[in-house]
């Protein structure tokens, strides 16, 4: 056995793939409760990081084709204050500028510790939370932040909590027991979450113990979690928009199955054809001076940051040197997002040619570029390839 499959050995991990009709296959290894012993399935739902982003943005395409969201619109008009980079206070800051990342806000002020009762005002008024030095829409850096944001313009829009308006438009049409923070799943889903434990076997996140987590969000300052002091457009961090769905591996695959018909799966249209080509177009590609190719809070982690579009990763499209991101090792193109958090290696990936696609996550594995050829890790090239 190499050393990198000794290193990507995970406490559980899960890789089903699909085509336009269907689950074609379906792995599952380890433990989703090791001090409950319960074996991890393929339906178990885990926090599944980064690839919540491109749940959302399927989301806010759902009210972009109503007509109550624009894609280039300055964003403070809806908001409700002016959002601008202060080096830079003439440029306007637009939705697709946030779903891209490149609206050159950063994480280095935060980007979820909002308490409920405060606002999102508590991070933006910082000056270290923006990029002094690139003008909106010029530059990419890949940025949690800028989806709390788009959750206030979802709910500004919509005058509906944000965890709420996802269910109805995007989880429960495509018949998902899925959630964002754990409200709105099922207490079957609840049983059967995914624990994530860190690379040492630590629990991080999701050692529930089959109870609902008493509070979904971070509690006010005097603890209240009272949820009827939301205010729509206030503080988008609550449910966790960047990172905090809870979903299965069987979940994802739905997901990709409805992308790879143009938006439709079973019989109901989730997204117009359009909308998908939109999710299917990059915004940005790196030139050697454009972005950030890395995720700048992961020391161990090379870039992989080539092409992204409306919070979709476009693999396959880096130099093979300083942005290396075949995941899969081909050469072909495809689109969908990763994710890193407490332990969890996650991916998504559709190739829209071949009509295929994958969706995998593993726990209790390092968050590294150890992968044989690309900046991703074993763990990842594993789940995106088989093991």
């Amino acid at each position: 056995m190499s050393c990198s499959s000794i290193a990507a050995t995970p406490t559980a991990r899960v890789r089903v793939t699909f085509d336009r009709q269907g689950e074609t296959s379906a792995q599952t290894q380890g433990m989703a409760d090791v001090a409950a012993q319960r074996a991890l399935t393929a339906d178990d739902p885990a926090r599944i990081a980064s690839i919540s982003k491109l749940v959302t943005t399927i989301g806010v395409l759902r009210l972009v084709e109503q007509g109550k969201l624009d894609l280039d619109a300055d964003v403070s008009t809806l908001l409700g204050f002016a959002l601008r980079n202060p080096a830079f206070p003439n440029t306007p800051i637009t939705l697709r500028m946030l779903l891209s990342h490149t609206s050159s806000l950063t994480d280095s002020a935060g980007y979820w510790n909002v308490p409920l009762g405060s606002s999102i005002h508590t991070i933006i008024d910082q000056p270290e939370a923006w990029d002094s030095q690139h003008a909106p829409g010029t530059f990419f850096r890949y940025t949690n932040l800028n989806f709390p944001l788009v959750a206030q313009l979802m709910e500004r829009a919509s005058g509906e909590r944000f965890d709420q308006l996802m269910r109805r438009t995007v989880l429960f049409p495509l018949k998902i027991d899925a959630c964002f923070n754990w409200s709105g799943c099922s207490d079957s889903a609840l049983a059967h979450a995914v624990v994530l434990y860190d690379e040492h076997g630590v629990a991080q996140k999701d050692d529930l113990h089959g109870q609902r987590p008493a509070c979904m969000v971070i509690a006010a300052s005097d603890g209240n979690c009272n949820l009827r002091q939301w205010q729509p457009g206030d503080n988008g961090t609550l449910f966790s928009p960047q990172g905090g769905l809870r979903i299965s591996a069987r979940g994802l695959a739905r997901i990709g199955r409805m992308l790879l018909n143009n938006g439709e799966l079973d019989g109901v249209r989730v997204l117009s054809p359009a909308s998908v080509e939109l999710l299917a177009t990059p915004v940005w590609r790196f030139n050697g001076e454009n972005g950030v190719i890395g995720e700048e809070d992961e020391p161990n982690r090379g870039g992989f940051f080539c092409a992204y579009g409306l919070a979709t990763q476009h693999l396959a499209q880096g130099d093979g040197k300083a942005c290396r991101d075949d995941l899969f090792g081909d050469g072909r193109a495809r689109m969908g997002h990763s994710g890193n958090a407490y332990g969890l290696l996650s991916g998504l990936w559709i190739d829209r040619k071949a009509g295929t696609g994958v969706a995998y996550f593993a726990t209790g594995v390092a968050n590294d570029s150890s992968g044989a050829h690309s900046n991703f890790s074993a763990t990842e090239e594993q789940g995106a390839a088989g093991w």
